[in-house]
């Protein structure tokens, strides 16, 4: 039996004062975030918000506290971090714990990937994809 098609993702608390400003240092990385309220493939986003947010912060037993308000978002990886059907580099995972670990004072996270119903991604047509 095969897996159904999915995203790998890291499950990210983010403080909504930089989720700007994480976004766009992502995306010069071809890292997608997707703040699971309003994820295209989420049939009910703010629950699951909520749901993902208790689960992580209860999950540190008070370590993880002063994330109670932030936004819980998916990261995905875009087209250049993949080669056809094989597995996701480990270079793609060594640069979004290390984007992540530029913005520690304002993300937590686990390091782990789950996966996720695929995610659509937006390319622009030509657009040539690079391997970072």
């Amino acid at each position: 039996m095969r897996r159904p098609p999915h995203e790998n993702v890291a499950t990210v608390l983010v403080d909504p004062a930089v989720l700007p400003g994480l976004e766009l240092d992502l995306m010069a990385l071809d890292l997608w975030v997707w703040p699971l309220a309003t994820a295209p493939t989420v049939e009910d986003g703010p629950r699951l918000a909520f749901q993902v947010r208790r689960r992580l912060i209860e999950a540190r037993r008070g370590d993880w506290d002063c994330a109670r308000g932030w936004t819980p978002v998916w990261i995905s990886f875009g087209p250049s971090w993949y080669d056809g059907d094989e597995p996701l580099p480990w270079s793609a995972h060594r640069t979004l714990w290390d984007a992540l670990g530029r913005h520690a004072e304002h993300v937590r996270h686990t390091v782990r990937l789950g996966g996720v119903p695929r995610l659509p991604v937006r390319h622009e047509r030509g657009a040539r994809q690079d391997t970072a």
